[in-house]
């Protein structure tokens, strides 16, 4: 890999002693540029405030500058072709390694941070999916995992296991499944729905099952990927009939008419009563908290060709770009994930997980900090209001075990490209609906997988 700059190894700031030392020497009398995908007003207001708090203490600039995710890649690819990046790019997980590899990031520059800050301070999923060779492509800043979100309480009645393994799964949906009072599982089963292919991904990698390897497409094991088709039988059987995706399964739950459903966090302030838009319905009060009180999560769930379980999350990471003014840069980033850290989370505490628990002397300092941020629309509580000790730690968790097709083999794109054909979903509700045997149906989505470029 080529970088605009040379490499100055040793020069990125551990603490705020040095930060005010090398800021007296001179050094952070500049402005750096930062883009940001998180755009919407409050959260950057919030962004700024941070700049500034970043500015008093280093006399460092950080000129914020909002940028639609959408355009994200283009105009990265366009200033990097006019020599013109900026300094930092909060981005999805999808650019890091693509980035990388073009030149656009600094990998050594990020390695750096994450070496100072303590590599073992954060979750080995969030780092993963962003390594290269000798270090990381960017510097993970937060997260989310997918969820399997269940009733503990009737779990708990009936003497059932969390439903962290399909078997597990399976054992709930014959005990509590009785319709139409109660749904064992909402699958998702409306094949244009993005839903149901966060969720079949979900799936798969629990089983340790995946469409591609560092070679590009990967023909899928006939045996584990029949597992997979047999357990999604399964879970859509004890659903309601229709088309169904998110929506029914966030209402039926809210309306205490299904068992479990596989959900983001994002519902976790609805679950409390503090959105307007989508109250809880298990009772007459909109704002009830009974059933957060009654619900648990599960994130790293497992087949039975893959005990070990995965769960599927997405990462959002700093870049330090190849333009960039490095040590400030890298200035910036440390106070972002250190003494800033907490405010970095605030942006959107529900659905910016902790990739860093901690430091050296307080190991879970950040995620107990993170754990009493507000969160709601309407109403704002903390999590730790909200939810049990356990279920927190369940959350944040999930982010060591994160994963998503295609990172770990250099083959995101093409994974990418496999996800939105929508091959899968189609072949997996024809399955469902009869079509073909689970044999049958592996065969062909080899054959129509192969085919996508």
């Amino acid at each position: 890999m080529t970088f605009h700059k040379p490499r100055r190894v040793g020069q990125l700031l551990l603490g705020t002693s040095l930060t005010l030392a090398l800021s007296a020497m001179g050094v952070g009398a500049e402005t750096i540029s930062f883009w940001t995908t998180e755009e919407q007003p409050e959260r950057l207001a919030k962004q700024q405030d941070m700049a500034a708090a970043f500015e008093a203490q280093t006399g460092i600039t950080v000129d914020v500058i909002p940028v639609t995710e959408s355009d994200l890649g283009t105009r990265a690819t366009a200033a990097f072709a006019a020599g013109d990046l900026p300094d930092v790019i909060y981005h999805p997980l999808q650019y890091a390694l693509p980035w990388a590899e073009a030149g656009i990031l600094d990998s050594d520059a990020a390695s750096e941070v994450v070496e100072s800050l303590g590599a073992g301070t954060f979750s080995a999923g969030a780092l993963n999916m962003a390594a290269v060779d000798g270090g990381y492509a960017s510097v993970p800043v937060d997260g989310w995992t997918q969820m399997v979100v269940y009733r503990k309480d009737l779990f708990d009645a009936a003497g059932l296991e969390a439903p962290d393994s399909y078997a597990d799964v399976v054992a709930a949906l014959e005990a509590l499944h009785n319709p139409p009072e109660m749904f064992g599982f909402v699958s998702a089963t409306k094949v244009d729905e993005n839903f149901m292919s966060q969720v079949l991904e979900h799936v798969f990698l629990a089983n340790g099952v995946s469409p591609v390897d560092e070679n590009g497409f990967a023909p899928l094991d006939e045996a584990a990927t029949t597992e997979v088709l047999e357990f999604y039988k399964a879970i859509s059987e004890a659903s309601p009939p229709g088309e169904l995706y998110w929506k029914q399964s966030r209402e039926l739950y809210f309306a205490g008419k299904a068992a479990m459903i596989i959900w983001s966090p994002f519902i976790l302030d609805e679950l409390a009563g503090l959105r307007d838009s989508a109250p809880p319905t298990i009772n007459d009060d909109p704002t009830t908290r009974d059933l957060a009180a009654a619900t648990g999560i599960v994130t790293n769930f497992s087949g039975p060709s893959n005990p070990g379980g995965a769960a599927w999350g997405d990462v959002r990471y700093f870049g330090i770009t190849s333009d960039a003014d490095i040590e400030a840069a890298q200035q910036f980033v440390s106070y972002s994930m250190d003494e800033g850290y907490t405010a970095t989370l605030s942006i959107a505490p529900e659905g910016k997980f902790p990739v860093r628990r901690g430091d050296a002397d307080n190991p879970n300092r950040f995620q107990q900090a993170w754990a009493e941020l507000p969160v709601g629309v309407d109403r704002k509580a903390p999590l730790s209001e909200l939810y049990a000790q356990e279920m927190i730690d369940e959350i944040v968790a999930g982010l060591g075990t994160a994963q998503r097709w295609g990172v770990a083999e250099g083959q995101l794109s093409l994974a990418s490209k496999i996800i939105n054909s929508q091959i899968i979903n189609r072949l997996v509700r024809e399955y469902m609906d009869g079509a073909r045997d689970a044999a049958a149906t592996v065969a062909l989505m080899n054959e129509e997988l192969a085919k996508v470029e």
